[in-house]
């Protein structure tokens, strides 16, 4: 499980606990003895394709998808020729209504993280067919150590948290610094309760203008 060199030396502390070493080992030989998602390379892949300085919005799921082809490391993302899950379809809904983007060809969010946009899951890894099969193993408090260093070390992030799930993330995040954006999950159960017509990405967009920073080309 490699983080490149600038999240290894921003989270340096948490890769050291005694926590992390022994959820690493539980990793590995879980991807040893079962299928589990995304492939072992691509684990920390939401992290390794953009630096800690760099990121201006962090959207924040829960687990991966646990379907084979699905999961490719960045949360809500899938690779180019899988069919685009409900809740990803639902996402691109708003964003062809609130950005006028064309509807995507597919559902990998990759350039979306090469522009400064976080994608992770609370929970990295998922066994086939057993949603939430890796839930408290101690992901979760790697990754909401994540989010507590970022807001404690930054400012003027954007946090995008969809479905009260992620929304009781905003308790890590000091909001006297950054946005939070909170809605209903996408989700095709819960999209209608306000999902549509958040405008979380036009909201972003004006948020980091106002903050001196370069608006995001959503449209993929």
């Amino acid at each position: 499980m490699k983080l490149n060199k600038e999240w290894s030396l921003f989270l340096e502390k948490e890769l050291k606990s005694n926590t992390y070493i022994n959820l690493e080992k539980f990793i590995i030989n879980e991807y040893k003895i079962k299928t589990i998602f995304p492939i072992y390379e691509n684990i920390f892949r939401a992290f390794n394709l953009l630096i800690p300085s760099k990121v201006k919005v962090v959207i924040i799921g829960q687990d991966p998808y646990y379907g084979e082809n699905q999961a490719n490391g960045l949360a809500f993302s899938v690779y180019d020729e899988c069919k685009i899950p409900p809740s990803l379809k639902n996402i691109f809904k708003e964003l062809v209504t609130d950005m006028n983007c064309t509807f995507p060809k597919n559902g990998n969010l990759e350039k979306w993280s090469k522009d400064g946009i976080l994608l992770i899951n609370s929970v990295l890894t998922v066994q086939e067919g057993k949603p939430n099969s890796h839930k408290n193993i101690a992901w979760e408090i790697f990754t909401d150590a994540v989010i507590k260093k970022l807001s404690f070390d930054y400012e003027n992030i954007v946090f995008i948290l969809w479905g009260s799930y992620a929304g009781k993330k905003s308790l890590l995040i000091n909001e006297k610094k950054h946005l939070i954006l909170k809605a209903p999950h996408p989700s095709p159960l819960s999209s209608y309760r306000g999902f549509f017509g958040s405008k979380p990405f036009s909201q972003a967009n004006s948020y980091l203008l106002r903050t001196g920073q370069k608006k995001i080309d959503w449209c993929l």
